[in-house]
């Protein structure tokens, strides 16, 4: 009896320091930076309740352009090398799409149910960037999509068609979702799940996220980025993103999957320009 005590006394200060430890690994600013609503140095602004990560370089009466970042779950940070379109007179808008990068976090929970409500969210949070830094109802607004922000875009156009000037679409995964599957199947290799697999299996066995532990989930996302042949993707660099979005990834997925979301909606409406362009080491396209 005197030695289970013993054990416990021992068990116990151990247990807590993990306890303490999880607790601090849990918080933003440990393994991933901060969020706009922990870090009110970030630039923001509000849309539909939530705080977005969001800023703009260039003339604010210049044609604008708004870069749209991939995922769902990326972040603008690979973009901004976009900003020296401002030396061709561009007002060039950033933005992280809600619950992605440094933008606010929602628990899963909390976002809607509804056929197409997040998809909706999406659109309308992209309505108000763009309202957020016009000056001028003159002011010629052109899209630049890559991936899945390449996506979102064709959808906005195909709702907003007399809003939008022109759209650069760069490696969309498909529109209508029948081919956002084949393209997401043509994408992946056994070889390039498996690596992401065996990282995140591997982190499992120091830290695990409960269903809202933010920083915890979004860091394990991180780990499933890998060097891709099929599309031509080479090694993660970490510095070209600040943090990914694990819950608007997950939630997103499973809304577009369960409603079979076409991106192409409406886009018979929109009359124009469009530039589309992919890589030529991106296999995953048909007729490669």
């Amino acid at each position: 009896m005197k030695l289970l005590r013993f054990g416990l006394l021992i068990l116990i200060p151990i247990l807590l320091d993990s306890c303490e430890e999880k607790m601090e690994i849990a918080k933003s600013g440990v393994l991933v930076p901060q969020t706009v609503d922990e870090d009110a140095n970030l630039p923001s602004f509000r849309s539909n309740g939530v705080l977005l990560h969001a800023e703009s370089f260039g003339p604010k009466t210049g044609p604008m352009l708004v870069m749209i970042h991939g995922g769902p779950g990326g972040d603008y940070r690979y973009l901004l090398n976009a900003k020296d379109l401002v030396s061709n007179g561009y007002q060039v808008v950033f933005f992280d799409q809600r619950g992605s990068g440094l933008s606010q976090r929602i628990d899963k929970k909390d976002y809607p149910k509804e056929k197409g409500a997040i998809i909706n969210l999406l659109y309308d949070d992209l309505k108000k960037v763009i309202e957020q830094y016009r000056r001028d109802p003159q002011q010629e607004i052109i899209l630049f999509g890559h991936s899945w922000g390449a996506m979102l875009a064709s959808g906005f156009a195909g709702r907003y068609p007399s809003l939008i000037k022109g759209m650069v679409l760069c490696e969309p995964g498909g529109l209508k979702w029948a081919d956002v599957e084949t393209y997401v199947k043509n994408s992946r290799s056994l070889n390039v799940w498996s690596e992401a697999l065996n990282n995140a299996t591997y982190l499992d066995q120091f830290i695990t996220g409960a269903e809202n532990d933010h920083a915890i989930l979004d860091y394990k996302m991180s780990m499933f980025s890998s060097s891709n042949p099929i599309t031509g993707e080479g090694d993660f660099d970490k510095s070209s993103s600040w943090r990914d979005g694990a819950i608007i990834s997950t939630v997103m997925f499973e809304e577009a999957d369960r409603d079979k979301l076409d991106f192409s909606t409406g886009i018979e409406n929109f009359n124009q320009p469009i530039l589309f362009f992919y890589s030529s080491k991106n296999k995953a396209y048909p007729d490669q």
